[in-house]
């Protein structure tokens, strides 16, 4: 199995950046990281995610954080990357690591992330 433990999260101004990890442990090959959010009341939704070749153009996004959003991986530490900037307070969420691999999906626990003034 895979177990996934995300870090970065916390309380930023509008405008603000943060900067979101996800480590993964196991000994099974992942494919595809990447992240998801999910704010009060409302569904799961897409963020960013990014194929194991790691490379930019590997990368999809949500269209509501193209432009502000990065994504990144590094597969020698089975790490991936959120790099968030121009933050807005439509961003708060817990955001949630995933990774595909052929058993499946794993989740991480989330991470809050809180936009306000």
């Amino acid at each position: 199995q895979v177990q996934l433990v995300e870090s970065g999260g916390g309380l930023v101004q509008p405008g603000g950046s943060l900067r979101l990890s996800c480590a993964a442990s196991g000994s099974i090959f992942i494919n595809t990281m990447g992240w998801y959010r999910q704010a009060p009341g409302k569904q799961r939704e897409f963020v960013a995610a990014i194929a194991r070749g790691g490379l930019p153009n590997y990368a999809n996004y949500a269209d509501s954080v193209k432009g502000r959003f990065t994504i990144s991986r590094d597969n020698a530490k089975n790490t991936v990357y959120l790099e968030m900037n121009s933050l807005k307070p439509e961003d708060t969420a817990v955001y949630y690591c995933n990774a595909k691999h052929f058993l499946g999906d794993s989740w991480g626990q989330g991470t809050q992330v809180t936009v306000s003034s």
